[in-house]
């Protein structure tokens, strides 16, 4: 596995390297020795998988407050997806900015998306599918979320948003209330 660094600190790019021969490929998904190196130090707790049946639909922007706050690698399995990652930490530099990234079964790029972010992501195409490992569990009492259309973001979504959830549609705007989040 390679690792790269984006613009926010704490989102990392996983580019898996597969052994490829007459037989097909062979590649890592998780190695947490591996991980050590990016300052990964959690325990698993939970993985998760979702399937989206059709092209321009929007998940997110969801995260957790701590102290359930969570780390998360994914990786999409089939289809395409526009991901977003937004940095809800207060003491960042770069707080409130959002990083997008393009995730397909054929690039198998994952992300790494520490503590401390919002997660999201619209489907490029029908029947996309993700994989999530989470190091928290899934905690309704903590989770919350920012809306995709948010002003304050800005997020340039790429295509025609055709369904969102209501709850994910019902997030509020971020408000001068809004303190981010203490990691």
């Amino acid at each position: 596995m390679r690792y790269k660094e984006t613009e926010l600190k704490g989102l990392i790019i996983i580019e898996v390297v597969p052994f490829e021969d007459h037989r097909g490929k062979f590649y890592r998904v998780y190695c947490k020795n591996e991980l050590k190196n990016i300052g990964y130090n959690k325990e698993l707790i939970q993985i998760n998988q979702s399937l989206t049946n059709k092209k321009g639909v929007i998940r997110g922007m969801h995260f957790q407050y701590p102290p359930k706050a969570e780390t998360k690698i994914l990786k999409c399995l089939k289809g395409s997806i526009f991901d977003v990652v937004i940095d809800l930490r207060n003491r960042s530099p770069t707080y409130l900015h959002w990083h997008s990234e393009i995730l397909t079964a054929e690039n198998m790029k994952m992300l790494y998306i520490s503590e401390g972010f919002a997660h999201g992501f619209q489907t490029l195409e029908d029947n996309s599918e993700l994989l999530y490992f989470h190091t928290e569990l899934y905690s309704p009492d903590y989770e919350s979320g920012i809306r995709y259309d948010d002003p304050k973001i800005g997020i340039k979504w790429p295509l025609e948003i055709v369904d969102i959830s209501e709850r994910d549609r019902s997030f509020n705007l971020i408000d001068n209330d809004f303190k981010g989040l203490t990691i």
